[in-house]
């Protein structure tokens, strides 16, 4: 019989080795109503998508002789496209705190070692359990609205009345923006509103897919299509089927890559590499670009085919910049103040007039995820019951006299931002692109443009 609070919680456990999963499966079921065990993680789509799961436990390495748990971020990286408020566990016999710390930085809720003491394991996923109850008290008292996004500013109003608009609809959209700006929470809160919502919502990046992944990620393939092909592969495609399909990046797609995909979203068909087999989907099609999409370009590598064009703007949705909707600053500030004071278990500090003025001053080139950042780290840093401008390091306000005085270009700017954001990540080009928003091919064609 199950004897702790959170008994009526799902368990999902994924690891390769049988023993594992029966003796992990027998001292949990103890404790919880629901434990399912799974060998093979490419099952975890299906899992996912028809059970709503609290806690997956997630071994890191499958595959024989892989020991770097490459792999178990991959997965963990799936699953938080297919359902983000699962809590997961990841375990693995080979401790590396550095992998550790990669591994919670993009979502892992936890990570343990093998063996494992069973109340230790106990605790673990109780206290991801704990957390989770935690943090949604903490955004039901968020100034928020019903989409999940905040801001009350006009130019967000108007984004809001479009999301009400087009989300019950099937149409087609395309979502433009800055990088850092929310894009990817518009595109959520269209699947939230939609008649899809009970079914996955999938994101893919495709401007970080290379030409060689992106038949193979979108549309899947078969085992031994090519050399490393050991196993058959769902693609984005199919996962997405009966949910919303969600492509970032798209303006980074070359012409080649542009006729496949409107082949597919023609056809409403994809068919997997090495496979003859036309599989049909049902898909809802979201798209987001951080750059102006013309089919009449004059460089034909970053041009775009008018009717790929037409096919996905059916409705187009632009999300202004943070600079332009200062009037939302203090509430963003307060939503992440809240947010992080209780993630890192700290007394949330005050925001004081002459500090908000700073922030609404500050251009915010990276936007609301640069402001997230900025206030992360003050809140880390500062031992104090308030927040001074000095806690943030941005530099001069936007309408100092200084600042009139030598005006940057955008150049200057982006360059300062990306090398602030460089050292920041002590030269960590992954964890840096992640922050700006950005593929790593992009960051690196920056910093040899910017000899960084």
């Amino acid at each position: 019989m199950p004897t702790t609070g959170n008994q009526n919680n799902r368990v999902l456990i994924i690891d390769d080795d049988v023993d594992v999963l029966h003796s992990a499966r027998m001292f949990l079921k103890q404790h919880f109503n629901q434990v399912d065990t799974q060998e093979d993680p490419t099952q975890i789509n299906s899992l996912i998508s028809q059970n709503h799961y609290d806690v997956v436990m997630l071994d890191m390495n499958f595959r024989r002789g892989e020991h770097d748990g490459r792999e178990g971020l991959y997965w963990l990286d799936r699953i938080r496209e297919i359902d983000p408020n699962t809590a997961v566990i990841l375990i693995t016999a080979y401790g590396d705190i550095e992998l550790a710390v990669e591994a919670m930085r993009v979502g892992a809720a936890n990570f343990v070692l093998k063996p494992w003491k069973n109340q230790k394991l106990l605790e673990s996923i109780e206290a991801a359990l704990n957390r989770q109850q935690a943090r949604g008290k903490v955004v039901s008292q968020k100034t928020r609205t019903k989409l999940g996004i905040v801001g009350q500013s006009a130019a967000m109003l108007q984004v809001f009345e479009l999301i009400r608009k087009v989300a019950p609809t099937e149409a087609n959209v395309l979502i433009l923006g800055e990088n850092g700006t929310g894009k990817d929470l518009v595109a959520q809160a269209i699947h939230h509103q939609s008649s899809r919502k009970g079914k996955a919502f999938v994101r893919v990046d495709v401007g970080a897919l290379t030409a060689t992944l992106f038949e193979s990620e979108l549309f899947g393939h078969v085992k031994g299509a090519f050399t490393d092909a050991s196993h058959d592969k769902v693609g984005k495609f199919e996962q997405a089927s009966g949910g919303t399909l969600f492509l970032d990046e798209i303006g980074n797609l070359s012409l080649a890559q542009q006729a496949k995909l409107l082949t597919v979203l023609q056809m409403r068909q994809v068919s997997r590499v090495g496979s003859n087999q036309e599989v049909s989907v049902d898909i809802r099609l979201v798209c987001a670009t951080n750059q102006l999409i013309s089919s009449t370009a004059v460089d034909s590598d970053v041009a775009f085919r008018q009717d790929l064009l037409y096919r996905i703007n059916t409705v187009e949705i632009s999300v202004p910049p943070l600079r332009e909707r200062a009037d939302d600053i203090p509430l963003l500030a307060k939503h992440f103040l809240e947010l992080y004071a209780e993630k890192y278990q700290k007394p949330q500090p005050e925001l004081i007039k002459p500090t908000l003025r700073h922030l609404q001053n500050y251009d915010w080139l990276g936007n609301v995820r640069e402001l997230q950042h900025a206030i992360e780290r003050a809140v880390i840093l500062s031992s104090e019951p308030v927040l001074q401008s000095e806690d943030f390091a941005l530099g001069l306000p936007a309408d100092s006299p200084k600042a009139e005085e030598s005006p940057a270009t955008l150049d200057e700017n982006e360059r300062n931002f990306i090398k602030q954001a460089l050292d920041r990540h002590q030269g960590n080009i992954t964890h840096t692109a992640q922050e700006l928003g950005i593929t790593r091919t992009a960051l690196y064609r920056r910093l040899e443009k910017f000899g960084l």
